[in-house]
């Protein structure tokens, strides 16, 4: 009879028991690294009767700061080291390329509860993309191009992503953004006779961006 009650008693014992934390709970930080890949969605004016511009993808080292307001909502600001991209237009091939850095702060809801292993969550929020180190190539200058610029942009972004836990600190993450990313690009031309003309040409990107990494709560 002993015998019998044991599982029973067992049983009973681990129903009672506190449950253990796994996943994200209110008051915590989550830390998020790995690989980032923008891949730009582009559309411009046509440039100098030549076509749109093209841009090519580009993969670093992203980085996600998090903190859990309650155990089902957090925020969420995204970094990276800086993107590089090869700008062409038309068959003319590469002219240019350009760096960004594309900061985004996102609201999330996580579904699932504080004991869950799989964390799947949507966010949605602004992204701000800023642009620096805007230069032709040989290619470009020896067309007459000069003085690039490209403006900085405010837009939305909407994210997807999934987080594994490992256990109470560490845990797999991926994830994928869409951000709304529209400049203006802005050079100088320069025609046989020397004359100057300054374009500025509407320019969408629309990136998306996909990442894969680790990540530890505290």
């Amino acid at each position: 009879m002993k015998v019998k009650a044991l599982p029973l008693a067992c049983l009973v014992a681990a129903m009672l028991a506190p449950s253990v934390t796994l996943a994200h709970e209110a008051g915590e930080f989550l830390f998020r690294a790995g690989s980032v890949t923008v891949r730009p969605n582009e559309g411009s004016d046509n440039v100098l009767g030549l076509g749109s511009f093209n841009v090519n993808n580009d993969t670093q080292l992203g980085l996600t700061f998090g903190y859990m307001i309650t155990d089902n909502i957090g925020i969420e600001l995204l970094g990276a080291t800086p993107f590089q991209h090869d700008v062409g237009v038309g068959k003319v091939g590469t002219i240019a390329t350009v760096k960004h850095l594309p900061p985004s702060l996102m609201l999330q809801y996580y579904f699932g509860s504080k004991e869950s292993q799989w964390r799947p969550y949507l966010g949605a929020g602004v992204n701000y993309t800023t642009f620096f180190s805007e230069d032709f190539n040989k290619t470009g200058k020896g067309a007459g191009l000069s003085n690039l610029s490209v403006d900085d942009s405010w837009g939305v972004a909407l994210q997807a992503g999934l987080d594994y836990n490992v256990d109470k600190n560490w845990m797999v993450n991926a994830s994928v953004w869409w951000m709304n990313i529209e400049t203006d690009v802005n050079f100088t031309s320069t025609d046989s006779s020397g004359n100057r003309t300054r374009h500025s040409i509407d320019t969408r990107l629309d990136p998306w961006a996909f990442m894969f990494g680790v990540g530890y709560k505290f």
